[in-house]
């Protein structure tokens, strides 16, 4: 699998729920904190190409998958694939 950018805020549950599915999965990952960053949610949504609402947002390898609820569903529905 294509790494997973996980643009989001340390504050946010469900970024942090986010982090934790890519660590139990041995996925990697790059967290970017939009806050420490200096980054804002127009910021964010000119590097995805897409609006940016809520976080996280997430992406996998260049693909946008979209938030934590969007990230999870993938992950089960690619768990086989993600074993290997």
């Amino acid at each position: 699998m294509d790494q997973v950018t996980i643009y989001g805020r340390s504050s946010c549950g469900f970024c942090v729920m986010a982090r934790r599915l890519c660590e139990s999965m041995n996925l990697e990952y790059v967290w970017v904190d939009m806050i420490a960053e200096g980054l804002s949610k127009e910021d964010i949504a000119a590097r995805i190409g897409h609006p940016v609402r809520t976080v996280p947002q997430i992406l996998i390898g260049q693909r946008y998958i979209g938030g934590y609820d969007e990230f999870s569903a993938y992950v089960r529905s690619h768990a086989s694939e993600l074993a290997r």
